[in-house]
């Protein structure tokens, strides 16, 4: 028997002022058996740093020809591709054929190996940009979720604030390219 999917609701004020972008979010997560809690609260936060109308988590970890999350166009174009955690230069190419724009947001121990075994290759990619969330982030992150959630958001100077009413931490996103 499979195991089922472990569901996590957030209600999240976002005020991103570095984008201008203001928002109350009611997301919906669905946490897949072999994802760690800090995959999936990094995913939350890469939706927080991309929110825009049509915006989507996928099927994510279950599906190979989707990314973690997507945007399309009102007319069903890919306009945004993000993919989360240490991704392959091929599948970024490919995502980079299908949309117009591919982001990634990398994290975990090994995130600095990666970048620096595949940072050339994945550079030389069209419309593609890298960001690195430090492993102590990610698990400070990890440490706000619960399976129901409210959070508040804001993001001033690229730095990123995240408070759950019992505690709070910081986040700043490291452009790799």
């Amino acid at each position: 028997m499979a195991l089922k999917p472990t569901i996590y609701k957030a209600q999240i004020e976002l005020a991103d002022s570095d984008r201008n972008c203001f928002d109350s979010l009611n997301l919906t997560l669905a946490q897949h058996p072999s994802e760690t809690l800090e995959r999936m609260a990094v995913r939350l936060l890469a939706y927080c740093l991309n929110a825009e109308r049509g915006l989507e988590f996928t099927k994510g970890l279950s599906t190979a020809d989707e990314p973690d999350l997507w945007r399309h166009s009102d007319g069903g174009e890919l306009e945004q591709w993000i993919e989360v955690g240490q991704p392959e230069e091929p599948r970024l190419r490919k995502a980079c054929g299908r949309a117009g724009a591919v982001h990634v947001i990398a994290f975990g121990k090994s995130a600095d190996t990666w970048w620096n075994l595949h940072g050339e290759s994945i550079a030389a990619l069209p419309r593609t940009s890298v960001w690195q969330i430090g492993w102590e982030e990610a698990q400070a992150l990890a440490g706000l979720m619960d399976r129901t959630m409210q959070l508040n958001v804001s993001v001033v100077g690229g730095v990123v604030y995240i408070d759950n009413g019992a505690g709070s931490i910081s986040v700043e996103p490291k452009q790799l390219h």
